[in-house]
């Protein structure tokens, strides 16, 4: 039997903007606009910083793969990208302590 390479997940765009093609102009139209502002008070370079550390709260792999491309080509350094990694880390940390706490809170209502 002859295994066929399975396509990327990229290779789905077409037909995915294909099946929904209002909402994917919408959808491309805006998030181009986001990074196509100049006239921002957030200059690129940042404004990509900010997408990689979504990308990693995310765990978005096309998102990281693009939004690391564009950093560096916006002039992000290793270690501006590095200390964004560990920023989101600590935030992404954060998020599940003060979720423990909403956790106690819950308990302590179900032993009322």
């Amino acid at each position: 039997m002859t295994v066929t390479p399975a396509k990327s997940d990229r290779a789905y765009a077409p037909v995915l903007r294909k099946a929904a093609p209002t909402e994917a102009a919408g959808y491309a139209a805006f998030a181009e606009s986001v990074f196509a502002n100049t006239e921002g008070e957030i200059p690129l370079k940042y404004r990509e910083l900010i997408a990689i550390a979504v990308a990693l709260t995310t765990q978005c792999e096309m998102c990281l793969e693009s939004h690391t491309k564009a950093a560096h080509e916006a002039g992000a350094t290793r270690e501006e990208i590095a200390e964004t990694t560990f920023v989101t880390a600590a935030l992404r940390a954060g998020g599940a302590y003060t979720h423990g706490m909403k956790a106690m809170r819950v308990l302590d209502g179900l032993q009322e």
